[in-house]
């Protein structure tokens, strides 16, 4: 996949970076593989456990079920039993009590049966006996209120010939035989339903025993494993702090000879630029005595001339030939101590040491803009100073950086349209300010933006003053206080200059920003 297509399909990415991971073999890639599997591991065992658990709660609940049948049946037997008990209580007292337990029994067994036929449900058996047993119970009750009725006739000798017939022992025989295959029935359910639920619940026990220990064993792989990483990352990081400890020896030596070389090419600089002042002062002061004799040799012919005729070519020589060649040597020694006046001041910038306080910007750039109202007004021009964000820093170098960046936007301006310079401030992350100096001047050719800030370069048509020392020294003293600057310029656009510091000036032993 292309670095485009990836950034324009990040998940695309994502996934690319995912694939490659788990091709490349590492350590990593193996604890994150036993992770997943562990993690896949415990979510079976989770899933496995919920339906075991279902099926035992499942298991339970018939368990459960089956005893409740077994005791709705067993009461069937209890209830005709005190019937039966309440009915030769009757036939033996004549007691009307009886008579009431006996039909309280009977109605309450329409209750039981239909109790027991719902417990029964989906069991065919059950069905079947739970058929059986209301055939006989209704018959055996029939046979009871036969009697019963005719006790309450008062024929008791024939209600008492009727219970010797065996009819109702007959009734209670075929009840019992029926009550106990079906006995039988539900306590085999009730069996093989109690060993169901103990399988489910012995299989469940034994998978959580089996993914526990297969945990456990994926654990200690796990635990292997990052102790080795935790070894390699320590290792690593004992080599990285020999390689840094190293590596800052060898920057701070580094830049020990660095800041030694840069002392000596400022004491260079001071050298040279003191050592030519001195021939510079003596070809200015042998120029002016050759103005000198120039002007009495001019006297001489003039004194001459009412004399005699005078050579018009040395007429011309005096005249014009020796005051030209003598203000173009002028010129040239004057525009060369503005020069060595510019190396001595980069060099005495280099040696000053800083002192950082906490800055008024607004305030600052705003005099600076100030001092500047003349020349603004002559062409018509204005500077704008909005809000900016305050730091610390070196005044005086501050302060000659944005006025060198103010005085070129002025020198810069076009002048087929009205003058506008804004500078501007904001806060960045990371503890910077950035600071901007915009102008809608003539603006500078790309193929310049980089020139502009090289030592006696200058960019356009040159028809202002100056050395093209002023960009030079900004950027050499922007970075000396540990900032940057940037140039934004397009032809007959005007220029902004971006300069960047950190919110706070960080000197070193020496007086020197770090």
């Amino acid at each position: 996949m292309s670095v485009e297509s990836a950034s324009r399909f990040p998940s695309m990415g994502r996934f690319s970076k995912w694939r490659e991971f788990l091709r490349t073999s590492s350590l990593a890639r193996s604890v994150v593989l036993l992770l997943t599997a562990a993690l896949v591991l415990l979510l079976l065992v989770n899933v496995s456990t919920f339906i075991m658990i279902s099926r035992t709660a499942a298991f339970n609940a018939q368990v459960d079920q089956t005893w409740q049948s077994r005791r709705v049946a067993r009461s069937i037997i209890l209830n005709i039993q005190g019937a039966e008990t309440a009915q030769r209580g009757f036939l033996l007292t004549g007691q009307p009590g009886f008579l009431v337990t006996f039909e309280k029994n009977k109605a309450a067994m329409a209750g039981i049966f239909a109790d027991f036929e719902r417990r029964a449900a989906g069991d065919e058996v059950s069905m079947a006996s739970a058929e059986a047993l209301t055939r006989i119970t209704r018959d055996k009750f029939i046979e009871m209120s036969g009697t019963l009725d005719l006790a309450r006739q008062g024929r008791i000798g024939q209600a008492v010939s009727r219970v010797r017939t065996g009819q109702g022992q007959a009734l209670t025989e075929q009840l019992n035989a029926e009550m106990t295959r079906l006995d039988a029935h539900i306590g085999q359910t009730l069996e093989d339903r109690r060993a169901r639920s103990e399988r489910g619940a012995f299989l469940t026990v034994t998978i959580n025993a089996i993914a526990g220990l297969l945990i456990l064993v994926l654990a200690v792989i796990m635990l292997m494993l990052v102790r080795r990483y935790l070894a390699e990352i320590n290792a690593a990081k004992a080599e990285l702090d020999r390689v840094n400890a190293g590596l800052e020896e060898t920057v701070r030596a580094r830049t020990g000879a660095l800041v030694r070389a840069n002392e000596e090419v400022q004491r260079f600089a001071y050298i040279v630029s003191h050592d030519l002042r001195s021939p510079l002062v003596n070809v200015m002061g042998y120029t002016s005595e050759l103005e000198q004799a120039g002007k009495t040799i001019d006297r001489a012919i003039i004194k001459a001339e009412t004399e005699r005729e005078v050579d018009p070519e040395v007429v011309m020589a005096v005249r014009e030939d020796m005051p030209e060649a003598i203000n173009f040597i002028r010129a040239s020694t004057e525009k060369m101590d503005r020069l060595i006046n510019a190396i001595l001041k980069l060099s005495r910038e280099g040696r000053r040491n800083l002192v950082p306080e906490t800055l008024d910007m607004t305030a600052m750039v705003g005099r600076i803009a100030d001092s500047m109202r003349h020349q603004t007004e002559e062409k018509g021009a204005s500077i704008v100073v909005e809000t900016l964000p305050a730091f610390e820093n070196d005044r005086l170098s501050i302060e000659q950086v944005f006025g060198n960046l103010i005085d070129n936007a002025v020198k810069y301006l076009d002048a087929a349209r009205p003058g506008h310079i804004v500078v501007s401030g904001r806060i960045l992350p990371g503890g910077w300010v950035e600071y901007s100096v915009a102008d809608n001047g003539r603006g500078i050719a790309p193929r310049d933006h980089e020139r502009v800030f090289e030592l006696f370069r200058r960019a356009g048509r040159q028809d202002t003053q100056g050395e093209g020392l002023g960009l030079a020294f900004v950027r050499n003293s922007v970075r000396r206080l540990g900032g940057d600057i940037t140039l934004e310029s397009a032809l007959g656009e005007g220029s902004t200059f971006r300069l960047k510091f950190p919110k706070r000036l960080i000197l070193d032993e020496a007086g020197d920003v770090l």
